[in-house]
């Protein structure tokens, strides 16, 4: 990947960000509710959740964007209230979505944003990290969604900052779009410095993040590697199928019967599907017909997946990811 990145693998062992009793409100609603958090330097970490979880108004927290109700917030061992200007000189922000002036070049963009800090990467370095030498001299109202991504967290590294926040850095974009701002995000992870990524994609969590934490009504619900989560499920695999039935009179498919089957870990059910989490496939698959057909059900679908970080917030919740 072109560019160069300064910063090296971090040491230190104190925390890149501490957040203590975090609380905030917006009228009767409590958009974060009493968090703790700490994440480490050279990590990147994720925040999940479904949309009003709570995790942009935490994130705008820490950016110093909004201010808390109650808590304390630690940057690289600053604080918001007592160096401000030191902390935007150390930090990167990629906000969910980011207005640049249409008339100026992806060049002028740049060397403006390079203007308003102390230090950092040459304008040249980061549009060869960002892959926007063929545009640089392009007008950003002509850059595609995928372009003007690139270019917003192009305009967050231009700072070399030590902690860099991206929020839904690749909502909307086209698989090739996302999977260039992976690499990107593994490139700069690997030079050591600390990622606080905000994300609706389980894959994109699972394949980025060190480790992660699962918000739902403002609380962090669940918190580890997402190997730890995914294997907190229960179950390596994930059986998902619906039934029919040729006699009327035949009773609705109990779950206890299910869950009776040596094998299966849990049940529940999604819209008319029966999702069970199993150990072992070759000899639950088996007895799930077995069962289903002494029964006199039919399964009408049926397939199976590797248990997800999904699926975690699935049993956590009762909720899909990207419920409203």
């Amino acid at each position: 990947m072109a560019g160069s990145i300064s910063v090296s693998r971090n040491i230190a062992t104190d925390p890149a960000l501490s957040i203590k009793g975090l609380r905030k409100a917006f009228a009767d609603v409590v958009a974060v509710d009493d968090i703790d958090l700490e994440i480490m330097r050279g990590e990147c970490f994720g925040l999940l959740g479904p949309n009003g979880a709570g995790k942009t108004t935490t994130i705008e927290i820490c950016e110093g964007l909004t201010a808390p109700d109650a808590g304390t917030v630690s940057l690289l061992g600053l604080n918001w209230q007592r160096a401000a200007h030191e902390l935007r000189q150390r930090i990167g922000v990629q906000l969910q979505e980011t207005q640049f002036p249409e008339k100026l070049t992806v060049e002028e963009t740049l060397r403006l944003f390079r203007s308003f800090y102390r230090r950092g990467m040459s304008v040249e370095d980061v549009i060869g990290l960002a892959q926007l030498e063929e545009k640089c001299r392009s007008r950003v109202g002509t850059l595609s969604g995928g372009q003007k991504q690139r270019l917003a967290m192009a305009c967050s590294l231009v700072g070399d900052p030590e902690l860099l926040f991206l929020d839904e850095p690749t909502t909307g974009l086209d698989p090739q779009a996302r999977r260039h701002l992976w690499d990107l995000v593994d490139h700069l992870r690997n030079a050591g410095r600390t990622i606080i990524l905000t994300t609706h994609y389980m894959d994109e969590a699972e394949r980025l993040c060190d480790r992660v934490a699962i918000m739902d009504h403002g609380r962090i619900i669940s918190l580890g590697t997402p190997q730890q989560l995914i294997a907190s499920v229960g179950g390596d695999h994930i059986v998902e199928f619906a039934v029919t039935t040729q006699d009327p009179n035949t009773n609705p498919l109990d779950g206890v019967v299910l869950t009776a089957i040596p094998g299966i870990q849990s049940h529940r059910v999604d819209a008319g599907l029966h999702q069970l989490s199993v150990g072992e496939l070759h000899t639950t698959v088996p007895r799930i017909f077995s069962a289903l057909a002494e029964m006199g059900l039919h399964p009408s679908e049926f397939r199976t997946h590797s248990a997800t970080l999904e699926d975690v917030f699935v049993r956590l919740t009762g909720r899909n990811l990207r419920d409203e």
